[in-house]
């Protein structure tokens, strides 16, 4: 899809002299962390399978020390004169301390271990690109325009408004419009909320990114492609990514406090003895090994814990941060309801039995293709009535669905195709058929996007266990449907007819007050999706929501997303206990090097052990014998 770019000058702009620069050692930690990694397996095996001399196993470690470690430090020494003291620090004192100490490979293990840390988070901030080239590949990158000598397939950047352009049935609307020709309907509910396909006819509206039904339309064009609605979702997008809250990881904020203590007490064992082996000995058994190791084997355990449960875990940053959501914001269509139409209410006029009128009706509608058929089926169904078979079945666009059941004539039609209406009571909310026995008004069948039985449970326990503060509901769905759906299920802050922008502004703000989770599962999501703290996909839905969200809920079960703040609360106690465990152990062990009892050999073995317990620990993320959900 076309998207406006900005003008290129055709001015000269000099070139500023070439300076040397130290590799970007965030932008190369994937390739880093790969040479590490074979040096390291290259080096055990020239040392201790072919057992050949020291300068041929030394060569693959002297080889990442130059291609990781220079870079590495320097990084890390921009990062010391800005004031940033993370674990990230530690670690390159450590490579530089391990390398005064002669221990190349604990050298090249350490720069292992942060460059691939590194690298995975890069990955997941890719995730940016993927989201627009998902929106990219849904848009069709060429339309049927009709011309006086038939339809000519263009490209969408050589659509002007006021074309005709035909969509085939099933395809992507790919211009906002009006139809022109042709009836039929078109899903909107990733666009827009709705949870039902819109019935289409000459003078209606169309979006842009709408899926057709089984007929062809024919639309005039009033926007140009690049201006429609689902190019202004792409560019909120792109905006929300950008936007995007950062957190800063659990180890970052340990090591800020641990990194200057260690440092201060590597300081005095050295001013106090005068020997800086006294120094080399508390840098040694400081290592932020538990930090480094243990809180990445808790993340990959719940991940893995996580994926055994039906839950996807795309940003394993959601781990640390979901249960620290204190605003929770739910989408409607698809989340707290099943996104599809259910019949909620027969009122028959006098005369004529709920039963009989709904027996009828079902009887009919089982040769319809209508987006409302089956919740009266459904409905029928559920109530144990038979569906009969019916003859002289006909569906005219404009008049509705007609035919002769059990010797009866039964017309299904809108309240507009009545005469006289005022024997119905006045309209509500949702959508209504109109059923005719014999040509006398028989009922009225109002239909909604009905909640999910579990959702109003659902709103309550995340207010009473997970201390959330605020529920707010968020939908482009109409005023009155949202304004039902809260009162159902139990939230009294809530949002109607938004845009993605609009939906985007809120959720900026909310965030800026308190962090917050949103569960959505529509297009019109992703970008809101994105501008909140954590984002959660819920159901197997648009490909596009899935990859905004930090985490998909595969199954249609609101459980699972109780399920997905209890594995992260669990995750983020296990990692907290093996981070400052080892670290606490760490401490021990530096004043005991301070003050001359642990030399750096044995400080680097009792550092080793630490480390273990503390992987030992974290290796729990992964099993889990409990129940993981008190919903």
């Amino acid at each position: 899809m076309p998207v406006a770019e900005a003008p290129v000058s055709n001015q000269r702009v000099e070139t500023p002299a070439r300076r040397f620069h130290w590799p970007d050692f965030s932008k190369s930690s994937r390739y880093i962390a790969a040479i590490a990694a074979a040096a390291i397996l290259l080096h055990l095996a020239l040392r201790y399978v072919l057992v050949l001399p020291r300068g041929a196993w030394m060569l693959p470690l002297w080889v990442t020390l130059g291609a990781g470690g220079i870079p590495l430090v320097w990084d890390l020494a921009r990062r010391l004169f800005r004031g940033n003291f993370g674990s990230d620090l530690l670690a390159g004192i450590s490579i530089v301390t391990a390398v005064l100490l002669g221990d190349y490979l604990v050298a090249c293990l350490v720069i292992l271990m942060l460059s691939g840390g590194t690298a995975l988070e890069e990955a997941a901030t890719r995730r940016a690109s993927s989201v627009l080239q998902a929106l990219a590949r849904r848009m069709p990158q060429q339309a049927h325009r009709l011309t006086a000598s038939g339809i000519a397939d263009v490209g969408l950047d050589q659509i002007t408004p006021g074309d005709r352009v035909v969509v085939f049935p099933h395809e992507i609307c790919p211009v906002d419009g009006e139809v022109t020709e042709g009836r039929g309907t078109m899903d909107e509910s990733y666009l827009t909320g709705e949870p039902f396909e819109i019935s289409k006819a000459p003078g209606a509206q169309v979006l842009s990114g709408a899926i057709n039904g089984e007929a062809a339309l024919t639309i005039e064009a009033k926007k140009a492609p690049v201006d429609s609605r689902y190019s202004r979702i792409m560019r909120v997008m792109q905006e929300s990514e950008q936007q995007r809250p950062r957190m800063r990881r659990l180890a970052d904020r340990l090591g800020s406090w641990y990194t200057p203590l260690a440092m201060g007490i590597a300081a005095a064992g050295w001013a106090i003895s005068g020997d800086p082996n006294r120094m080399l000995a508390v840098l040694v058994i400081a290592t932020p090994c538990p930090l480094l190791i243990a809180i990445p084997v808790a993340i990959i355990g719940a991940v893995s814990l996580a994926a055994r449960r039906a839950i996807i875990i795309r940003n394993p940053a959601i781990l640390e941060k979901i249960d620290t959501c204190r605003t929770l914001i739910f989408d409607k269509t698809g989340t707290l309801t099943r996104g599809r139409p259910a019949l909620t209410e027969v009122f028959h006029l006098p005369g004529f039995s709920r039963a009989a009128v709904l027996q009828a009706a079902a009887s009919l509608e089982q040769y319809s293709r209508h987006p409302l058929a089956k919740a009266v089926l459904d409905a029928a169904k559920s109530e144990g009535l038979r569906i009969e078979p019916a003859g002289k079945v006909a569906e005219k666009p404009g008049r509705g669905l007609e035919g002769v059941v059990g010797g009866r004539t039964i017309h299904i039609t809108g309240r507009g195709k009545l005469p006289d209406a005022s024997m119905l009571p006045s309209t509500a909310g949702g959508l209504e058929c109109i059923v005719l026995l014999d040509g006398a008004v028989a009922a009225a069948l109002r239909f909604r996007d009905a909640p999910r039985p579990e959702s109003r449970r659902f709103i309550h326990h995340f207010g009473l266990r997970h201390r959330a503060q605020r529920l707010i509901l968020l939908s482009g769905d109409r005023e009155s449907e949202v304004h039902y759906l809260a009162d159902q299920v139990g939230i009294t802050i809530r949002y109607g007819n938004r845009s993605p922008e609009e939906k985007v502004e809120i959720v900026r703000r909310e965030t800026a007050q308190a962090p917050t989770l949103f569960v959505g599962d529509g297009i019109n999501d992703a970008p809101a999706m994105l501008a909140a703290t954590a984002g959660v996909a819920f159901g197997p839905g648009s490909d596009i929501t899935a990859q905004a969200a930090d985490a998909v809920v595969l199954e249609a079960s609101l459980a699972k997303v109780d399920e997905l703040m209890h594995i992260g609360r669990r995750m983020r106690s296990i990692a907290l206990q093996s981070a400052v465990g080892g670290m606490a152990l760490s401490v021990v062990g530096m004043i005991a090097a301070l003050l001359g009892y642990l030399p750096p050999v044995a400080g680097a073995l009792a550092q080793e052990a630490i480390d273990l317990l503390a992987v030992i620990n974290a290796v729990r993320t992964a099993s889990s014998g409990r129940r993981l959900t008190d919903f």
